[in-house]
């Protein structure tokens, strides 16, 4: 087939792919709650919406204080296309950036930048409370503060269904154990990317929970307090944007330029890596049978990580063509360095 016609057809394709990850809706809209509609609160809720989105898209809690975006916080309107109120509950200024000017304006200020294609959490949430205790499930009223806290710190969450058989898995000790393979085995059914484990216990009015995330073979964990259920969300979900944020944010002008094999393409394959490499400058260099040829800026863990959210293997180097760097087949494989080649 010819390029061009590989590139139209897989244009056209694009919106039939199957993947885990998820293209985050929102990502530059952003609510912060407000109790009245003064301007003074208005000015103070748009600085804590720039505060929220410039963390929810670098993952660095220090990156607003950069010099470069002085004039921003000082006057955040810059990068803003339009803001308005929300009567929830709970009611809250909408603040809707501009994508373009933003990125902008933090790739020059040098921040790295996690894109909006994120790897889909699944959260098993068990909550002790006075009440009870009880796992949190899709389509439970309780599992709308969990939504709203993802969405606010730019993470896509999905949940289970919490029948019985997933209530019996969902224990404290599968929760708080370091053994994921329980939990792992339930989750299947919902293709996520990542499983995050979350016990949140009530005591004495005040929340505090622990929480372990896992990916792939790696494991996080932490722990938050807060005064109620809400804020304790918003706490977890924060706490584990920053620790995802350094897998997949993006640094411009310090990667280094590598070239990237991957074997198996099909027209779906096509269109869903020009998605998976966006953050990565990602320019094909040449097709050749069912492999593709790109050249790529990042580091290799990034690219690795982001490559893991569309379930690519990595393939060993005495298993494929060496490519040159103007994309030709040179050496054998294994002695070319600064290649990574992949097969779906």
């Amino acid at each position: 087939m010819r390029f061009h016609q590989f590139i139209a057809v897989g244009c056209l394709s694009f919106f039939s792919l199957a993947s885990h990850a998820e293209i985050l809706t929102g990502l530059y809209q952003v609510r912060e709650p407000v109790t009245s509609q003064t301007p003074e609160e208005r000015t103070q809720a748009t600085q804590k919406a720039l505060e929220t989105l410039v963390l929810r898209l670098t993952g660095d809690a220090k990156a607003l204080q950069n010099p470069a975006l002085e004039a921003i916080r000082k006057d955040p309107q810059q990068i803003i296309s339009q803001y308005g109120y929300d009567a929830g509950p709970p009611e809250s200024l909408q603040v809707d950036f501009d994508p373009v000017s933003t990125d902008r304006a933090l790739r020059q200020a040098g921040l790295s930048l996690w894109g909006s294609n994120r790897p889909a959490l699944l959260g098993w949430w068990l909550s002790d409370s006075v009440e009870g205790s009880s796992l949190v499930g899709d389509g439970q009223s309780a599992a709308d503060p969990l939504r709203r806290a993802a969405q606010h710190r730019g993470l896509p969450l999905r949940l289970p269904l919490a029948d019985l058989s997933e209530q019996l898995v969902g224990t404290a000790e599968n929760l708080e154990g370091s053994n994921p393979a329980p939990l792992k085995e339930a989750s299947e059914r919902y293709g996520a990317d990542a499983l995050l484990a979350v016990h949140a216990r009530e005591d004495d009015g005040k929340w505090a929970a622990k929480w372990r995330l896992w990916v792939g073979d790696q494991q996080e964990q932490g722990s938050a307090e807060a005064p109620d259920q809400a804020a304790l969300a918003d706490a977890v979900m924060l706490q584990v944007s920053q620790r995802l944020a350094p897998r997949y944010a993006v640094k411009p002008g310090v990667a280094t330029e590598q070239m990237l094999q991957v074997q198996g393409m099909n027209l779906e394959h096509y269109a869903q890596m020009g998605r998976l490499l966006e953050p990565f400058g990602g320019q094909l260099q040449r097709i050749e049978g069912d492999r593709a040829v790109y050249r790529v800026n990042g580091s290799t863990e990034q690219l690795r990580s982001q490559l893991g959210l569309a379930q690519l293997r990595e393939v060993p180097a005495d298993q494929a063509p060496a490519v040159s760097a103007d994309g030709q087949a040179s050496a054998p494989a294994g002695e070319s360095a600064g290649q990574l080649r992949f097969s779906w």
